[in-house]
């Protein structure tokens, strides 16, 4: 299987835990604390990057952040101590889910930007 295709399998399966904890995070929250339109920009975003750019820079780097903030997720409710209060088993298993897939989205995007600007260095040298 081609890295292109395991990273954009990996970012896609982070964007839909992210979705799912975002909506766990929703649920448990008071009525208008949250930004609905803000979330749904991002995952857009997020989406469009790793569907359509799959194979540019710019797509790596928006896979890039999409990883990064997934792996933060289990950080942020750490520092917060949301986990213990939170509403169960399936709330601290997203966690961990998004978290992993998150690191691994962002180890693969990180490599795939590395490769990228190095054949390209080469190319200019030749």
């Amino acid at each position: 299987m081609k890295r292109n295709v395991i990273l954009v399998v990996a970012s896609l399966l982070t964007l839909l835990l992210m979705i799912v904890h975002m909506s766990q995070d929703v649920m448990g929250q008071h009525v208008g604390a949250v930004k609905y339109p803000i979330p749904v920009v991002i995952f857009a975003v997020w989406l469009y990057g790793t569907l359509m750019l799959s194979d540019r820079i710019s797509g790596y780097i928006i896979m890039l952040l999409g990883g990064l903030i997934g792996a933060g997720m289990i950080i942020v409710h750490s520092r917060e101590f949301v986990v213990s209060g939170s509403g169960g088993l399936f709330f601290v298993w997203t966690l961990f889910a998004v978290s992993t897939t998150g690191w691994f989205t962002a180890i693969l995007a990180a490599r795939a930007i590395w490769t990228t600007l190095r054949s390209r260095r080469v190319e200019r040298t030749s």
